[in-house]
């Protein structure tokens, strides 16, 4: 069998009455305190075995080559093959007390060699005794030393207890601060958001008063010119009349002398269909040379048009961005305060949690420790029947220390309690910090879509101005033969013939603007949508708004149709960035659809979400 034994090596000097040196050899086994095999080894008894088995080393060095031996052994003992054993032999069984040998063998593929071999004796009952007395000596001094370090820890472990309860206390108060700091900052800025709208409405309202006035103004103008243009064509179509008829008593009179000189007439006719055809081709000359200069005109003023919005939308972008980063920044430096704050404690919430484990672990060492000397206790109250009342005193104050140790234990788990409750809070914090960059991200994605929608409208809007142009140019060169509109569609919109570039609201706004000059059908009633904007080739200006004007007729209440936006769009929403952009409303009037293209109109199934957002400035 393989056992673990213990084995102790004293040099003793004796000087009475002779001086002289012994070495004292004990083989104890810890689980086992009956095994005891006692050796001692004087000067003389060396000799004779240094003889008998051939050893090289003197008195001197033999213990110390003895102990290298051992701890060859000791390294060898878990590998398959070792290398070193040792080997306690005995000829009959252990409990008859006969002398053992102690071999220290070295083992190799060809023979197992023993260096050494040392022959023990069984301990009698006085040395088994004082073995055991010493023994209970130093599981006392042990138990000492344990329950002085035990009142050691709890004085340790109190102090901490209420140093990590003033600094809890300490944090929980700068939390506090830091939350009435928040939400005093975040009053401030709802304060001056709210000022800042009310001050942009009220530009707005006034813009759109100027415009209505210059709207109706033009509209005079050009209804002025208009009345003066037909008055001036009846004129005419009078005068041409006057010399139709002298024209027709001419031909008259001419047809009897054209009878009489038709053969002076058929050379002059030959000519003047030669002349005819020479104006013709002439005439078509000058027709493809003035469609050329109207379709150059028409792009220096597309390009012109260009360059202004572009340059407008370059500066609103440009405020935007420097917004949107002013407000990146200051959520940054919150967060690095957050995260230098959140690093502090969990720092010191660690250095507690290594205080705790290795306090955990001493515990649990004198656990061990304790149940070891129990069970050593119950072995000696089977065996020794004499001291029976030492044991039982010992058991009650092993009982007491038990207590204690469960008393220590649950003041340790109240602490890991508290401390998982505080890991719970910085985890809220956290939460409440990856919240705020969610909604930075949501304001990020919806400035996106509102610029992809306003780009998208302006690219659809001078579409439409081109071909508008396009359908004018032609309708003037064909002979001044304009047809009219088809019952329930909307009339062509007139642009300004100015060598001002046109703005592409403003396009939109006319081709939006029935004519009301013209009678219209009283069944098919026409909503008039207004956009009414800040120029940005005249004024310059940096800001760009759209308001939705109401509509001057009822709506079509049996469709079910609202062209304006809903009134549960127009609130404003407390986790979000305010911004400003178009309502996509307008895209779903039946009226807009014959003009976008066939990717641009919303199908009949598909839920169109307004935009109800819109741009701060």
């Amino acid at each position: 069998r393989r056992l673990n034994v213990r084995v102790t090596i004293e040099l003793l000097s004796i000087s009475n009455p002779v001086h002289k040196k012994d070495l004292a050899v004990r083989l104890t086994d810890d689980t086992d305190p009956f095994f005891l095999y006692n050796l001692v080894i004087s000067e003389e008894d060396f000799q004779s075995l240094k003889s008998q088995q051939g050893l090289l080393v003197d008195f001197s060095a033999f213990p110390q080559k003895f102990i290298d031996l051992l701890q060859q052994c000791i390294q060898e003992q878990n590998k398959d093959v070792p290398r070193f054993l040792l080997q306690l032999v005995s000829s009959a069984s252990l409990l008859d007390h006969t002398p053992v040998y102690l071999n220290v063998v070295e083992t190799n593929p060809f023979k197992h060699l023993t260096h050494l071999s040392l022959k023990f004796l069984p301990g009698n009952d006085a040395e088994i005794k004082k073995f055991l007395a010493s023994c209970l000596k130093c599981f006392k001094e042990d138990k000492m030393m344990l329950e002085e370090k035990l009142r050691k820890t709890e004085e340790d472990l109190t102090r901490q207890l209420s140093y990590t309860q003033q600094s809890l206390s300490e944090k929980s108060r700068e939390l506090d601060k830091l939350k009435n700091e928040w939400t005093s900052y975040t009053t401030a800025l709802t304060n001056k958001h709210t000022q800042e709208l009310t001050n942009e409405k009220e530009r707005a309202l006034q813009a759109q008063a100027q415009y209505q006035q210059q709207h109706e103004q033009q509209k005079k103008e050009l209804e002025n010119l208009h009345q003066k243009s037909i008055q001036q064509l009846q004129n005419r179509l009078s005068e041409l009349e006057v010399i139709n008829k002298d024209l027709t008593e001419r031909r008259y009179k001419g047809d009897s002398a054209v009878r009489e000189l038709k053969a002076k007439l058929s050379g002059i006719e030959d000519e003047c269909q030669r002349a005819k055809q020479e104006v013709l081709s002439l005439r078509r000359e000058n027709t493809t040379l003035d469609a050329e200069c109207h379709e150059k005109e028409k792009l220096i003023n597309q390009l012109q048009t260009r360059v202004a919005v572009l340059e407008q939308e370059i500066k609103d972008k440009d405020q935007l961005v420097i917004r949107t980063k002013e407000v990146l920044d200051a959520t940054q430096e919150q967060k690095v305060i957050l995260e230098e704050s959140t690093e502090k404690k969990q720092s010191h919430i660690e250095k507690l949690e290594t205080t705790i484990k290795s306090l955990s672990a001493e515990l649990l060492k004198a656990n061990e420790i304790i149940k070891k000397l129990q069970g050593d206790l119950k072995t000696l109250m089977s065996k020794l029947k004499l001291k029976n009342t030492v044991t039982i005193q010992q058991e009650k104050l092993l009982a007491e220390k038990e207590e204690r140790l469960q008393k220590e234990q649950r003041e340790l788990q109240e602490t890991g309690q508290s401390l998982r409750m505080k890991e719970q809070e910085v985890c809220k914090l956290q939460e409440q910090l990856e919240t705020t960059v969610q909604k930075l991200e949501e304001s990020k994605q919806l400035l996106k879509t509102n610029e992809n929608v306003i780009t998208w409208l302006n690219k659809q809007l001078n579409e439409i101005q081109t071909a508008k142009k396009l359908e004018t140019s032609a309708s003037t060169h064909s002979g001044g033969r304009t047809a009219l509109p088809p019952h329930g569609m909307l009339n062509r919109p007139s642009f300004p013939s100015s060598g001002h570039p046109i703005s592409p609201l403003y396009a939109f706004q006319n081709f939006l603007e029935p004519a009301h000059n013209k009678n219209v059908n009283p069944q098919c009633l026409v909503p008039k949508i207004q956009f009414n904007t800040q120029l940005s080739s005249l004024n310059r200006c940096s800001d760009v708004q759209t308001v939705t004007a109401a509509t001057s007729h009822p709506a079509n209440k049996e469709n079910g149709e609202n062209l304006a936006l809903d009134s549960k769009y127009l609130k404003k929403k407390d986790d979000s960035i305010p911004l400003r952009g178009l309502s996509q409303n307008t895209l779903n009037s039946e009226y807009l659809k014959p003009y976008l293209p066939a990717q641009a109109q919303p199908s009949p199934k598909a839920a169109v979400t307004p935009a109800s957002a819109y741009f701060p400035g």
